[in-house]
């Protein structure tokens, strides 16, 4: 109960404190620890405060080396906020630093804050502390690469740049079981438009043979892709939560559509560029395309990303970074890939409206699940709506979405495929299970059912919406 003279409670959300990356080897004198830090944010604080925090965190990762020398620490509780460490390479430390969650009560008219320290989840902050990581390395390369490159200093620099406009984009706050995963959302599609789709990619490469790698998406959704799987899981978010929300516009607008409203008149065609020109017709247009780094373990390959778009359908070109593309080079990409691309985004759909008769019209299940394959990424979620950008938004309450996340952190914990059953507080039954590198989390409100009610309701669940994939039972 709330103490007497009190207001309404206000809940907080978790925030981002601090984030910072630094590199022990740099500084290894006395007076010298401020050569250690190569990014700091909020970058206003004081400079003897930074080198403070960068000597706690150094001194706690030394400190826990000793119980377990090959896996140092990963976070460290305080009661106000959580730390998370990160080596994404050798002395390289990223530390991000996390206000728990606070309630906000008036007690005789002053607030009173109450700090929740077990809301947050390791594993998924964690998560989010890797991924920040992968997504410098996709658009910079490796932290050795730019000390190679050009030393500390140019190492700064890549930081700051990526790094100030990248923490921006964390929504601390709705991140969940999703961002473990950190997977691909597959397209549904039937064999003989997947033949199709190869045959496009085949001939598309062909007529543009400077092309290494080619990804094919369809409503945010992979069909195709040519790349490593990692190296494709972080292109993937990076196209699904920045790129495609940027140029979200009419897309099935008229043939008379402002959006090729300059062009000659050749066979008119939906496609346009999303990196790249923007008018080809302007002979001063500029054909500058993202870089992107893949295989940084092996090859260490430097490509230009060209991302086509023609209503619904997405396809990434690769190229040599080694090769500038011309503007020439643009325009015969546009004649070439322009209609056909338009006219296979029509036949997906058409396919896809078919498929989705045949199927029958999509009631609101009366479960909600998220499924998972650690083999080739695929990830299905009935439980969150993409709503916004950057925020993928869960259907289900708070307390729903930490308990299949503590489901999830005992898995991990577990070689063995096994199942876990919880009650939650609200009539809601919890159900994971994991079974041969895949996981299924379903939610269940069935106000009066027992264990065996609940486990039949899954079995059927596993029947209608995995009838292809063996679960154990």
């Amino acid at each position: 109960m709330a103490a007497t003279g009190a207001g309404p409670e206000k809940l907080l959300p978790p925030t981002l404190l601090s984030f910072f990356i630094y590199n022990p080897q740099l500084g290894p004198k006395e007076g010298e620890e401020e050569k250690k830090i190569l990014f700091y944010h909020p970058n206003e604080v004081e400079k003897n405060e930074k080198i403070r925090n960068v000597g706690l965190c150094e001194a706690i990762v030394q400190f826990t080396r000793t119980f377990s020398p090959t896996k140092p620490a990963k976070s460290l509780h305080t009661q106000k906020n959580r730390q998370f460490f990160h080596e994404p390479e050798e002395n390289f430390w990223m530390v991000m630093v996390v206000r728990n969650p606070i309630i906000e009560k008036h007690k005789d008219g002053k607030p009173v804050y109450e700090y929740q320290e077990d809301e947050l989840l390791d594993k998924v902050y964690s998560s989010v502390l890797q991924q920040c990581y992968s997504m410098y390395k996709l658009f910079n390369g490796t932290f050795l690469k730019a000390m190679e490159d050009g030393g500390v200093k140019v190492l700064k620099e890549r930081l700051e740049k990526f790094f100030h406009r990248y923490l921006q984009t964390l929504h601390l706050q709705s991140c969940d079981l999703l961002d473990v995963f950190c997977g691909i959302s597959f397209f549904p599609l039937d064999k003989m438009t997947y033949l199709k789709i190869q045959s496009f990619i085949n001939r598309m490469e062909e007529s543009l043979n400077i092309v290494k790698y080619t990804a094919f998406l369809y409503n945010d959704q992979l069909i195709w892709s040519g790349l490593e799987q990692d190296d494709m899981r972080i292109l993937y978010k990076y196209l699904t939560t920045s790129l495609f929300p940027r140029h979200m516009e009419p897309e099935l607008a008229g043939r008379d559509s402002p959006i090729r409203a300059e062009m000659p008149g050749n066979l008119q065609h939906y496609g346009r560029f999303l990196t790249g020109p923007l008018n080809l017709n302007d002979p001063e247009a500029k054909c500058r395309f993202p870089k992107i780094f893949v295989n940084t373990d092996d090859t260490y390959e430097e490509l230009h990303l060209i991302v086509y778009k023609a209503m619904s359908a997405a396809v990434c070109f690769m190229i040599d970074a080694s090769i500038p593309p011309t503007l020439e080079f643009c325009r015969k990409l546009d004649s070439i890939v322009g209609p056909q691309l338009t006219v296979l985004a029509s036949d997906i759909c058409e396919q896809y409206n078919i498929n989705k008769r045949i199927s029958g019209a999509e009631k609101e299940p009366q479960f909600k699940f998220i499924y998972f394959n650690h083999m080739n990424l695929a990830e299905k979620s009935t439980i969150h709506m993409r709503k916004t950008p950057s925020v993928s938004l869960a259907s289900v309450h708070p307390d729903l979405m930490k308990i299949l996340g503590d489901i999830n952190s005992d898995f991990s914990r577990a070689d063995e495929d096994e199942e876990i059953i919880v009650k939650a507080m609200s009539d809601y039954w919890v159900v994971g299970k994991k079974s041969d590198q895949r996981e299924l989390y379903v939610i269940l409100n069935q106000k009066n059912a027992n264990l065996i009610e609940v486990n039949e309701e899954v079995k059927k669940l596993c029947a209608t919406q995995f009838n292809n994939i063996f679960f154990l039972d």
